[in-house]
């Protein structure tokens, strides 16, 4: 398993040993001992799959304390590029953003620690998008950023018109107005 820093050095590259053949391809995906060797003990209290199609975004999405969640995030079908906004107000990347190809062939894994505000869009015809996540849902605690917040300034790749947000995220603040993390 190869482990890389991004240009946000808290939100990680993870690129797992792939052993293919004749019948296939095996990896191990999550292994709580090797992840925990390498960046920090997680424990994950939750599964989510998401099966999207071509230009759908979901995001800017975080949740606040007590539910903050870090996310380990992976696609098995399809591409996406992943998104993540650091809103850590006492952070040198206060307001940066890293993006990262995630597909069913490249196999890379992104790990979003708390404190992200997080979004993927779908550049494939349709994708299967997996995260784990160390926090339960929480609706009250849901918040969110306007995809196409122009501070942001984030390149999602696709042209405007092929976009598709549900109206809750076409509804959400701007990076200025959003509730940040202290």
């Amino acid at each position: 398993m190869k482990i890389s820093r991004t240009a946000i050095p808290d939100v990680v590259l993870i690129e797992p040993d792939v052993f293919r053949d004749d019948r296939g391809y095996f990896f191990e995906s999550y292994n709580a001992a090797r992840f925990e060797s390498a960046l920090s003990k997680l424990v994950f209290v939750q599964d989510n799959e998401a099966c999207s199609q071509y230009g759908v975004i979901r995001g800017l999405h975080y949740q606040v304390e007590p539910f903050a969640q870090s996310k380990l995030v992976r696609v098995i079908q399809g591409r996406v590029l992943d998104v993540a906004v650091d809103i850590r107000k006492h952070s040198p990347h206060f307001g940066k953003y890293v993006a990262e190809e995630l597909s069913g062939e490249n196999k890379k894994q992104l790990l979003i620690p708390k404190g992200f505000a997080h979004g993927y869009v779908v550049l494939s015809e349709t994708a299967v998008f997996l995260y784990k996540v160390d926090n339960y849902y929480s609706k009250d605690h849901e918040r969110g950023i306007r995809y196409n917040d122009p501070g942001l300034r984030i390149d999602w790749r696709l042209p405007k018109d092929d976009l598709k947000l549900s109206e809750k995220d076409l509804e959400l603040p701007g990076f200025k107005d959003a509730e940040m993390f202290l």
